[in-house]
């Protein structure tokens, strides 16, 4: 493989694919020039747009595709694949005891569930497929029992019989000592060749059994489809005359190689949405805003990220739909909520606003490919807050249609004006995107009148002003091409890498924790200059509990990190006991390589306020009103203009 470029140079390919459209940004990381080109998505086969896309940003720079240096991939296939339950089969084989783990959980009721009317849903493997297996090491990895090898074989052979391919194996304990995993996974191979196998000690390997389990059978179950779609996308670059390596967007805001991603699927899960928080988090720092609020509001969600102090957050407690994954990802909120949210009144009358979405086919009613059911993008281009076009007059909108499907399915019904119901629709997704940007702000401690707005994606700026004013925010900080941003966020991501190890230390000297994580060290170093890296650097964490605590706060290791650790736990609970007990359960290690490859450009100092392009009648404010339209490329830097405006 060609080493990746890990220095401010070269020509970087980043491809993001929503649910409505795929966008392509090509920069010239030297120069900071910038080409980017937008088309839609095919859902069929995602694939298909990517290459469409990539094959239409070279025409515009007339580049060729053995410039490229590198391409950078954000997908949500293994999100859509989790959330929609479209996984392949798996089974599952754990440790004698341990059937029901997933039936069990943890026991408690989603916080915005009623206690009464929650269900439990459906787990991703049914409890005939999961098979028990003998076997034992303790918490220290010293076997108590040896496997049941005939067990595993057994097992096996009923897993081919019944026709599942994927197998995840689970044993207790097994971060302690991998080895029985290790055996019943080449005893599988043997006895099942077509079967693709996950264990633990590999995807996550860490204490708590449940989300273990959990992580590693989602991993195995969007696998076939993951590694497919990823051929399928080393076939469109190569298509493209591309020799560079393809890289895919990660969980936690890093990237990684094509052939990691086929072993460890389940890291992609959140690839498109931390691609835009990627982005969000260098266009906050080349604006000099360092505490921001992001919302990127696509063609069907929103997803919202709190960044502090220039950094945006990781958790290890996130959740993709019901379940839990306890990988680094990025610390968002997703709510069913886009441009193609679609707009219904329900039996009883109520309007309801998403999360169903139009997608990419057909879309919103005013793109005039069949859709029917008048979406959020519907109502923004009745009001006047739309021209009738998209991409610089390349995409045709049909405002006729739009006011249509708005009278017949929401005004009528509802007995108002269409203006009306498509204010209504703007009020109610508005009040939606206020909910979820509370959860991250007000939510965690967090004052939303002391951040930026930073609004993104291909819907993001036509709702920040409002949210801005529902939250008391004063300021609005908007990328220039802020439908590209998730692309550009990708193209701009490092080579990175993130690993846990469960040790269980109690009252542990800051030395004897240095030893243990060397063998994580080695490992994220020896990973990344295999795929080309350069300049690795690495931080250490740990998650640290009073002993007797079923909770974990996040610690940097440095030589003060049990006083860290009393301070954090005063400022988060509001006490602290210097004289008790301290538990270190894990050591996490981040590694990136290298800085970002793409640096924004500067925008070009234009004196005097420009002429704008035309005069709109838009609805502000619950009356209607002449506005001018300005071109966004005319704005320079410095210019202000008195609202309201359209951009």
């Amino acid at each position: 493989m060609a080493p990746a470029d890990t220095t401010p140079a070269g020509i970087v390919l980043g491809v993001d694919t929503g649910g409505t459209f795929t966008d392509v940004t090509l920069i010239d990381a030297g120069s900071g020039r910038m080409w980017n080109a937008k088309t839609p998505s095919t859902p069929s086969d995602p694939s298909q747009a990517f290459g469409a896309g990539i094959a239409e940003v070279l025409k515009l720079s007339g580049l060729r595709g053995n410039d490229i240096a590198r391409v950078l991939h954000g997908t949500t296939i293994a999100t859509n694949l989790i959330l929609e339950g479209k996984g392949a089969r798996a089974a599952l084989m754990t440790t004698t005891g341990f059937k029901y783990v997933l039936e069990i959980g943890r026991q408690d009721v989603p916080r915005r569930s009623s206690l009464f009317r929650w269900i439990k849903p459906k787990r991703p493997v049914r409890p005939e497929h999961i098979f028990e297996i003998g076997g034992r090491v303790d918490p220290l990895g010293a076997e108590l029992d040896p496997l049941d090898e005939a067990a595993v074989r057994l097992a096996a052979r009923q897993i081919r019989r019944i026709g599942i391919d994927a197998v995840a194996i689970v044993f207790l304990h097994s971060y302690a000592n991998p080895a029985h995993e290790r055996l019943a996974a080449e005893i599988v191979r043997a006895e099942h060749p077509a079967a693709l196998v996950s264990i633990s000690s590999e995807v996550l390997p860490v204490f708590r059994e449940y989300e273990r389990s959990m992580t590693t059978i989602l991993n195995v179950s969007v696998m076939p489809v993951v590694s497919a779609y990823v051929e399928r996308l080393d076939r469109r670059v190569a298509e493209q005359g591309i020799a560079a390596p393809l890289l895919l967007m990660k969980s936690s805001g890093g990237v990684t190689s094509s052939a990691t991603a086929r072993k460890f699927p389940v890291e992609t899960a959140l690839s498109g949405p931390a691609a835009g928080v990627v982005g969000a988090t260098f266009v906050g720092a080349a604006a000099g805003v360092r505490d921001l609020i992001g919302i990127d509001i696509g063609g069907t969600s929103a997803d919202v990220c709190l960044i502090r102090n220039g950094a945006h957050g990781l958790t290890t407690n996130g959740r993709v739909g019901t379940w839990p994954l306890g990988l680094p990802m990025v610390d968002i909120v997703t709510i069913g909520a886009g441009g193609g949210s679609l707009a219904r009144v329900s039996a009883t009358g109520a309007l309801t606003v998403g999360p169903d979405s139009a997608g990419a086919d057909p879309g919103p009613v005013c793109y005039a490919r069949g859709g029917t059911e008048p979406t959020v993008t519907d109502a923004h281009l009745v009001l006047g807050h739309l021209p009738p076009y998209l991409l610089g007059g390349g995409f045709a909108l049909d405002v006729e249609a739009a006011r249509r499907a708005v009278e017949v399915c929401v005004a009528r019904p509802l007995g108002m004006s269409v203006e009306e119901a498509a204010r209504g629709i703007l009020a109610i997704v508005d009040n939606h995107m206020v909910g979820a940007i509370r959860l991250v702000s007000v939510e965690r401690g967090h004052d939303p009148r002391d951040f930026a707005l930073l609004a993104f994606g291909g819907a993001g700026p036509m709702h920040a002003c409002e949210l801005a004013l529902d939250l008391g925010i004063h300021r609005i900080v908007m990328p220039r091409n802020p439908g590209l941003l998730c692309a550009w966020g990708a193209s701009s991501a490092p080579l990175g890498r993130e690993y846990s190890l469960t040790v269980r230390a109690t009252n542990p000297h800051y030395r004897e924790l240095l030893a243990r994580a060397s063998k994580l060290i080695r490992r994220v170093h020896a990973e990344l200059r295999a795929e080309g890296a350069r300049a690795i650097r690495h931080e250490l964490w740990l998650d640290m509990r009073y002993r007797g605590q079923s909770y974990e706060l996040e610690i940097a290791l440095t030589p003060r990190f049990v006083t860290d650790f009393h301070s954090t736990h005063r400022k988060t609970f509001g006490h602290s006991s210097a004289s008790a007990a301290v538990e270190v359960v894990n050591i996490r290690i981040r590694a990136v390589a290298g800085e970002s490859a793409a640096k924004p450009k500067r925008i070009a100092h234009h004196a005097g306020t420009p002429a704008p392009v035309s005069n709109g009648r838009v609805i502000v404010g619950g009356r209607e009103r002449t506005v001018p339209i300005y071109d966004r490329d005319s704005l320079g830097a410095g210019a202000r203009i008195r609202g309201p405006i359209v951009i």
